[in-house]
């Protein structure tokens, strides 16, 4: 199995939620959004992956492929001794 979490990684999914923390949770909420998808639905990352100093960023869309996506987005991961520490969320504003 890859490791790329820390043993004691943190998850911020919204700035007014809590962080969710250790690898059971991660999984379970992942386990649980993937369950409210569509079958259909895959994350596509929209650029290459970037790191500078420890801190990652990767921008995605979430949605059917070769549709417009139901969601999109990028993490901002923390990165120590090459496994993520603390990972964030930021969603953007749904387009009209």
């Amino acid at each position: 199995m890859l490791r790329i979490y820390a043993a004691d990684i943190v998850f911020y999914e919204a700035d007014n939620g809590p962080a969710i923390t250790g690898h059971q949770a991660i999984d379970s909420l992942i386990q649980k959004l993937q369950g409210q998808w569509p079958s259909e639905f895959v994350f596509i990352l929209t650029k290459a992956v970037v790191a500078n100093h420890g801190v990652s960023h990767a921008a995605w869309t979430l949605g059917p492929a070769n549709a417009k996506p139901a969601a999109s987005g990028m993490d901002i991961a923390l990165i120590e001794n090459g496994l993520i520490k603390e990972l964030y969320l930021y969603l953007d504003e749904p387009t009209r």
